[in-house]
């Protein structure tokens, strides 16, 4: 990830570097990230963030994130993006109910009975959602006495701008 940090007093701003960048790898947002700009201005006071994301968060299904497959009665499922294993779960439990779901290793499923279209079809993860955790993990960011912010968010750009 691109990072530029511009502010009139250098420690505040590499202050400002290691939380930006220890607030998103904790909550996985860094992986998300192109480049992120942080414009600080403590005198006025205005901060203002943006960021440019890899790409535009969307929705998932369990198609995306898994192998799907039909043998006799059964349906199998084969989770191969391991972020969304819990989501995968979940969504299976909503829809077929706790019994029926076979959960035979970490990433391998089994359900008896099971609509292999509806399963592949099932949305684990929505774009909209992936867009407020990243605004929400940037509002950790920002100083706490700041009152007036703003979300400006269209296609992979996120920005913030926060001033009293």
């Amino acid at each position: 990830m691109d990072l530029e940090v511009t502010g009139p007093d250098d420690y505040g701003c590499e202050s400002y570097r290691e939380l930006f960048k220890g607030i998103m790898s904790e909550s996985g947002k860094a992986v998300s990230i192109e480049k992120a700009k942080l414009v600080l201005d403590p005198k006025r006071p205005l901060f203002v963030f943006s960021l440019v994301l890899k790409s535009e968060p969307e929705s998932k299904t369990v198609a995306d994130a898994a192998s799907i497959r039909t043998e006799g009665d059964e349906v199998h499922i084969s989770i191969s993006d391991e972020r969304y294993a819990p989501e995968v779960l979940s969504a299976l439990w909503k829809e077929y109910g706790r019994e029926k779901v076979d959960q035979q290793t970490r990433f391998d499923i089994k359900i008896k009975n099971g609509d292999e279209d509806v399963i592949a079809g099932m949305q684990i993860a929505s774009g909209e959602d992936a867009k407020q955790e990243i605004i929400g993990s940037l509002w950790r960011v920002m100083p706490e006495g700041i009152k007036a912010r703003h979300n400006i968010s269209e296609g992979r750009v996120i920005t913030i701008a926060a001033t009293e």
